[in-house]
């Protein structure tokens, strides 16, 4: 297909990035055409990548920053798939593009990346999609490694602990009784319980659901000249729009605008171009260039997103303000302040205890574990100072995490004979797994510390914290000394 102009000619050539057929076809069609340049749909990273001249290291700043680690999880299921397709079909992911490269160069023709860095699309795609969309992705990821049962048992298990621990907290223990250790050892053993409990109810429904609407493609029923043909890509991409539209917008459309600004910019140069592109984006990238007034701006394209408003935002938002809140009225209350400080000091030992046991739990050094918890009290006064991302980056100096550690984990996820508690052991050996395991359980232990502080650790503060009835005396006093001084200064 081709679109020829008075400055230049551009000819595309649609791949499927698994086809040894795309490789054959790319070879042959630069060997004929002799192109001034071959664009290729890779950008600078993936390209010295696949050349082997990129640092196999990942920057700890770019991993840590802001909700990198879910994008991780995003890219590392798109990795997955294509690499499962690739052993299906028998041929490396990327091979085209390899072969359009080592192609052009040997017959002295230059090479034009036209792609956009594919972290920047990642970002735009995770930022993009909603929460059960986001759902919907990370357990695919689990899909590869459980069974639909198992899979609902252990979500019905971990939600009913969750349940079961916060039942605990506000009306417990309801069967068992007891003080001191003796209480703690009957709380857990209730908690366990009511775990249990929603697991066999809700792990059930689970189960069923995944069994039903979980099921692996069976990419057998592809056939090789199919999955090179334009309409079948095509319509593989509009399911993955069906399934997150505004995803599929950083992916596939935003993606066809990108590489039809560079590749229009190459033609515009009076240069005879061969771009060699995925097959699902031939059509749109075809459309700018016969029509390239209705291109959007190459600065819309560029560039991470942000969203002005999120849940994650809002709920660390609120923690904040409640943080700030409950040491306000407490001060306002009248309270000395040996009290205040108590129960401040109380604060800082149980997040720093929670967010270091579990960091711990996660695979963390004992040094790692340490930062995050001694920083773990400042997530309630800034949300955005996560004591993971402390914790992970002082874990990164210690154990180095690569790109080659995708391509691990989805070795192991294809190990469909192994137990899970075998893959889930071989998987916590990976350094990106583990990384990802220590921020997110460092983060998750001063969460739990900062809910369960006021029914955990206050009644055994002695003062005006004996019981939670006395607690919220309190504050009752502190609202209403702060409406009294508010009235006096107006």
């Amino acid at each position: 297909m081709s679109d020829e102009s008075r400055e230049g000619s551009v000819h595309l050539v649609g791949t499927a990035h698994v086809s040894s057929e795309s490789v054959e076809t790319v070879e042959r069609e630069i060997e004929e055409r002799d192109p001034d340049v071959v664009a290729v749909e890779l950008d600078e990273g993936r390209y010295r990548q696949m050349k082997g001249d990129a640092p196999d290291d990942i920057d700890p700043k770019d991993l840590l920053r802001g909700s990198m680690a879910f994008q991780f999880l995003a890219y590392w299921l798109l990795s997955y798939v294509q690499q499962r397709l690739g052993e299906k079909f028998d041929v490396s992911p990327g091979a085209d593009m390899l072969a359009a490269v080592d192609t052009a160069e040997a017959l002295g023709i230059d090479v034009a990346l036209v792609d956009r860095n594919i972290q920047v699309t990642i970002q735009r795609f995770w930022t993009r999609m909603g929460i059960v969309e986001k759902l919907r992705m990370v357990g695919g990821l689990a899909f590869g490694l459980a069974d639909p049962w198992t899979l609902g048992l252990a979500l019905g298990f971990t939600g009913g602990g969750f349940l079961g621990l916060v039942l605990e907290l506000l009306a417990g223990p309801f069967v068992l009784a007891g003080g001191g250790l003796l209480g703690v050892l009957a709380m857990l053993a209730e908690v366990v319980a009511i775990a249990a409990a929603v697991a066999l109810g809700v792990g059930t429904v689970l189960g069923l659901l995944f069994a039903r609407t979980g099921g692996e493609e069976d990419y057998e029923e592809l056939d090789m000249e199919d999955l090179t043909d334009t309409d079948v890509v095509s319509a593989m991409m509009e399911e993955f729009r069906r399934f997150s539209p505004r995803g599929a917008e950083a992916l596939i459309d935003e993606r066809d605008a990108y590489l039809a600004h560079n590749i229009l910019a190459l033609r515009q140069q009076g240069k005879d171009v061969l771009a060699v592109i995925g097959a699902g984006h031939v059509q749109g990238v075809q459309g700018y260039l016969e029509n390239p007034e209705t291109l959007p701006p190459m600065e819309s394209l560029q560039g991470r997103e942000e969203k002005r408003f999120s849940v994650a935002k809002l709920f660390g938002f609120l923690l904040t303000v409640g943080f700030l809140l409950f040491f306000v009225l407490l001060l306002m209350s009248g309270i000395s302040n040996q009290d205040l400080l108590r129960v401040f000091l109380a604060w800082v030992a149980f997040n720093g205890v929670f967010a270091f046991t579990l960091a711990l739990a996660g695979g963390a050094r004992l040094q790692s574990a340490t930062v995050g918890g001694l920083v773990a009290w400042l997530t309630s006064l800034n949300p955005l100072l996560a004591p993971g991302w402390f914790a992970g980056y002082v874990e990164l100096r210690y154990t180095p995490v690569s790109i080659s550690d995708i391509s691990t984990l989805n070795e192991i996820m294809a190990d469909e004979d192994a137990p899970i508690g075998d893959l889930v052991r071989r998987m916590r050996e990976v350094p990106l797994f583990k990384l990802i395991a220590v921020v997110a359980l460092t983060n998750l232990g001063s969460m739990i510390a900062s809910f369960a502080f006021p029914f955990v650790v206050l009644p055994y503060l002695g003062g005006p914290f004996d019981s939670l009835g006395e607690l919220t005396a309190a504050m009752k006093a502190g609202i209403a000394n702060s409406i009294d001084l508010i009235i006096s200064l107006l």
